[in-house]
């Protein structure tokens, strides 16, 4: 790695993405998203990138969830791809902010509707009483012929500010080459030991 690497970042994860997506490995475009509170205690979990463009990577959740919270008050985050039949691995770092509502709702609108049914009546990371009481809220969404748009669930897009693309190596030379913006804003890569 390095010679073959394309000057922009995010060209050189769109081929890396393609070649994993081209395994067959399910769903390549899970990603670990790693959030902290306001003092710096992190939290970390998986979720489905939607996208990426020249804007950044998108993902969606409940805003009023554990993420959502820390993203309100701390809107910084990283994102983790790992493609281990690749032996690759991407890490992204930015700040994250909210989706313009109509992004969102296009979303919304294009996911099957028992996973929109899902979005609404889940009130996500805070405790329920029982699987039971899920249920019955989307039983009582079901009878309705259209499901409205929840408020408190939409998109967001982290704006990359540095990459770093790492491959495996047997030797455990692993090859790591982040991304960072010179002064000019334009990308510059640094090999970085493994």
């Amino acid at each position: 790695m390095g010679v073959n690497l394309d000057p922009d970042p995010l060209r050189q994860f769109e081929a890396w993405f393609d070649e994993a997506a081209a395994t067959g490995m399910r769903a390549p475009e899970a990603v670990a998203l790693a959030t902290a509170t306001p003092d710096g205690a992190p939290s970390v979990r998986m979720v489905l990138m939607k996208g990426f463009d020249e804007r950044g990577f998108t993902f969606f959740s409940n805003y009023e969830s554990r993420k959502g919270q820390e993203l309100a008050v701390n809107p910084r985050a990283a994102l983790l791809f790992h493609w281990d039949a690749l032996g690759r691995q991407v890490r992204i770092e930015g700040p994250v902010g909210q989706l313009d509502p109509a992004e969102s709702a296009e979303y919304i609108l294009s996911r099957p509707r028992a996973s929109q049914i899902s979005a609404l009546i889940s009130p996500q990371s805070r405790p329920v009483e029982s699987r039971e009481w899920l249920e019955a809220r989307v039983a009582e969404y079901e009878r309705h012929d259209r499901v409205p748009l929840p408020d408190n669930w939409g998109g967001y897009r982290l704006a990359p500010q540095s990459y770093e693309f790492w491959q495996h190596r047997d030797d455990r030379l692993h090859d790591r080459v982040a991304y960072l913006p010179d002064e000019s804003g334009a990308w510059r890569t640094q090999r970085l030991a493994p």
